[in-house]
């Protein structure tokens, strides 16, 4: 059976080239969500006036892969203590965000949040947003499995190579069979 999670930290084609590789990931879209206009475009998001965050549209097998372990991933890849930033990209559409499906969804999320601040995990408070999804807006086709296309794109080099990197050394076991 095949589930949908939506997430935001930072610029989408970081979390799309990671959860790509995700074994148990059925498919990854690049978008847009949480904002007040209709059929955003990437321009239109990058000024910050249309309240959307940049997000990835997760589909995966729930019976190899749990919305925990997908939560895992998304909190070792990005940093959640950070306001509306992600390393040098600034602004609300790069804010860390859990867009929930279910009421299922939304309870193993504010549980894994209480459980990194009790336990320490980060060393600043969470301030990840964990709100009800809205519509999804896919991004333009040019954003779609942006770092396979792009790989020695300088931004994909300087910042998504090195979460890509993270991902495949702590999740080694987790990856998909290439």
């Amino acid at each position: 059976m095949s589930a949908v999670a939506t997430l935001a930290g930072g610029c989408f084609w970081c979390l799309e080239a990671v959860y790509q590789e995700l074994d148990g990931v059925l498919s990854v879209v690049s978008g847009y969500m949480g904002g007040h206009v209709d059929n955003p475009t990437y321009q239109d998001v990058c000024t910050g006036s249309t309240g959307h965050a940049e997000v990835v549209q997760i589909t995966y097998d729930e019976s190899r892969l749990s919305f925990r372990e997908v939560l895992e991933v998304f909190f070792a890849i990005h940093d959640p203590t950070t306001l509306n930033r992600q390393g040098n990209d600034t602004g609300t559409q790069y804010r860390s965000a859990i867009y929930c499906h279910t009421t299922e969804q939304e309870t193993e999320a504010r549980a894994i949040i209480e459980e990194f601040e009790r336990d320490g995990t980060f060393r600043a408070h969470l301030v990840t947003e964990v709100t009800p999804a809205e519509t999804f807006w896919p991004a333009e086709k040019y954003h779609q499995s942006y770092f396979v296309n792009n790989p020695y794109q300088p931004y994909c080099m300087a910042v998504v190579s090195p979460k890509l990197s993270k991902f495949r050394q702590k999740f080694a076991a987790k990856r998909k069979a290439l």
